[in-house]
């Protein structure tokens, strides 16, 4: 789900982590039905009141998510609960180490596939190679393995969100 907030001038804000003060108004994490929602004016009748909508507000609510995710992303890093790489990732799977798999959508299937073996972890496929790449100061990165707990958790929502907002193909270019 999407929550979107009015801010004092009455326009609406997309907010990604679901604190902001105010009256939420919700969607589904679909481009199909956020094109809907402006089609049939629904944040103004939620709102009760005229309210102000950014044209592209899909690619705004896919770029705050993609940066919620880099984020999020970036913190496991910080903390140790994150790794790229085939070789590394690896090592963390074989050791039981691991509580989701980030790929990078543009990488290989082939490749993808290989990384697992038999194992049956959770994976998401959401961001590109370069935009995994930078939260590790690399040029690219395919495979980064997240330690289990509640980042791993926040970061397969958080790209679930975006799975349904971007549709097909990999964001953070």
């Amino acid at each position: 789900m999407l929550r979107f907030v009015l801010d004092p001038d009455g326009a609406v804000v997309f907010d990604a982590a679901a604190t902001l003060p105010g009256r939420g108004m919700w969607l589904s994490a679909s481009a199909d039905v956020i094109q809907l929602a402006l089609k049939r004016a629904v944040f103004s009748r939620a709102a009760k009141a005229q309210v102000k909508l950014p044209p592209d507000l899909r690619y705004v609510v896919e770029a705050r998510l993609v940066a919620r995710l880099t984020d999020l992303i970036g913190i496991a890093r910080r903390s140790g609960a994150a790794i790229a790489g085939f070789e590394k990732a690896r090592e963390w799977l074989a050791a039981d180490k691991v509580g989701l798999v980030v790929q990078a959508a543009n990488g290989s299937a082939e490749e993808r596939a290989r990384f697992f073996g038999s194992r049956d972890v959770t994976r998401v496929t959401v961001l590109s190679a370069a935009g995994l790449g930078r939260i590790f100061g690399r040029d690219h990165a395919v495979h980064v393995a997240i330690a289990p707990g509640r980042l791993a958790t926040m970061i397969e929502i958080e790209a679930a969100r975006l799975a349904g907002v971007a549709g097909a193909g990999p964001s953070g270019q």
